[in-house]
């Protein structure tokens, strides 16, 4: 076989539905920020995206067997950063998640990066297991070491990135022929551990998103107040929406900061039922592509690597869109490719060329 790798063979239709996903979200950034001090947030989303593509043209040109080999270095580099960002990290909001690089206005989510450690990680444990059945004593070990970045994120604290780091754990563990009698047991642990979790984990204002998502109405002006404009907002849409910039849920700011997390509420509002269907489609698709290009991978590692960031997309995906309807609770998750934001572009874009990476190296011995 020829170890000639040629961009012939990059998933074209898939990097063209990513690219359709964003600039639908530069539309709704541009729509949603209009007189507003967020206005430069389109413009600056385009940037972010050329970035992303240079990024995942640079992970193309690392065979991802070397990156599986660096794994242990990634994985205590991340323990560090995240160590780092506990120390120097700015503070927005009452969490201390971003890491200012001087000089460029650009603050780095480090968290967002740590998940691409994470689908390395399990690809790497998983594959040097070589047995098709995960024993719960290798389930444990590997959970472990999830949960130290996890651990971490979420004494952020940062609820919505932590669970994305269990979606990729979880992906991979069925994969690799989790015995179901182990997947009771761990459920039973999992429900055990939750009061515990509440009492001594989560922050109050974490308490109180999960209490309004289940009744929003108990504080309609407080921790309630975001839910119920999101779900005006879609429902507001109607079959073909309200146009571009006139969404009155957004534009009369009812519904705030709509470019980032609740831009799929906005979104809604502006395309209606029939946009809705046809991004959700666009998504469908993107998984499917990367489900594909899981099956035609050269090897376990490349399956792992490819499942990992599908079931990472979909969770994305399923959490952020359950959310702005009120059928998740508000976890802070971004919208994959469309929600404003320089970390979450740019980990997705190499998430991305994580699976054109396999993909460009299935003819290569």
């Amino acid at each position: 076989m020829s170890r000639y790798l040629s961009p012939r063979d990059i998933d074209w239709p898939l990097l063209i539905i990513v690219l359709l996903i964003c600039g639908a979200g530069v539309i709704q950034i541009y729509s949603a920020t209009m007189d507003t001090t967020f206005h430069s947030a389109w413009w600056r989303q385009i940037l972010y995206v050329g970035c992303g593509l240079l990024l995942m043209w640079f992970i193309l040109a690392i065979d991802y067997h070397s990156l599986m080999h660096h794994v242990p270095m990634m994985y205590g580099a991340s323990v560090v950063a995240l160590l780092g960002t506990a120390a120097i990290g700015a503070t927005v909001f009452g969490s201390k998640r971003w890491i200012p690089i001087p000089g460029t206005g650009i603050h780095l989510q480090v968290s967002e990066f740590v998940k691409l450690v994470i689908i390395l990680l399990v690809a790497r444990y998983l594959t040097d297991l070589k047995r098709d059945e995960l024993e719960i004593r290798e389930m444990l070990i590997l959970s472990g070491l999830v949960l130290v970045p996890m651990a971490l994120v979420l004494a952020q604290p940062d609820l919505g990135t932590s669970l994305t780091y269990m979606a990729v754990l979880i992906t991979g563990a069925f994969l690799a022929g989790l015995r179901w009698k182990y997947v009771a047991a761990i459920a039973v642990v999992a429900v055990l551990v939750v009061p515990v979790g509440w009492t001594f984990f989560l922050k109050q204002y974490q308490k109180e998103r999960l209490i309004s998502f289940m009744d929003p109405e108990r504080d309609p002006q407080g921790n309630g107040y975001q839910l119920i404009q999101s779900q005006i907002a879609v429902g507001a849409g109607g079959m073909f929406g309200k146009g571009i910039t006139h969404g009155t849920q957004a534009q009369l700011r009812f519904l705030p900061v709509p470019h980032t997390d609740f831009i799929f509420s906005a979104f809604a509002e502006e395309h209606g039922f029939v946009g809705v269907v046809v991004v959700l489609s666009l998504y469908f698709v993107m998984i499917m592509r990367i489900v594909q290009n899981a099956q035609t991978a050269p090897d376990r590692a490349g399956m792992y690597i490819c499942m990992g960031v599908a079931g990472l997309l979909l969770f994305h995906m399923l959490v952020n869109v359950g959310m702005v309807v009120g059928r998740m609770p508000v976890t802070g998750i971004p919208l994959p490719f469309m929600s404003a934001g320089g970390s979450s572009i740019w980990s997705n874009f190499l998430a991305l060329g994580l699976v054109n990476n396999v993909r460009l190296r299935r003819f290569v011995n």
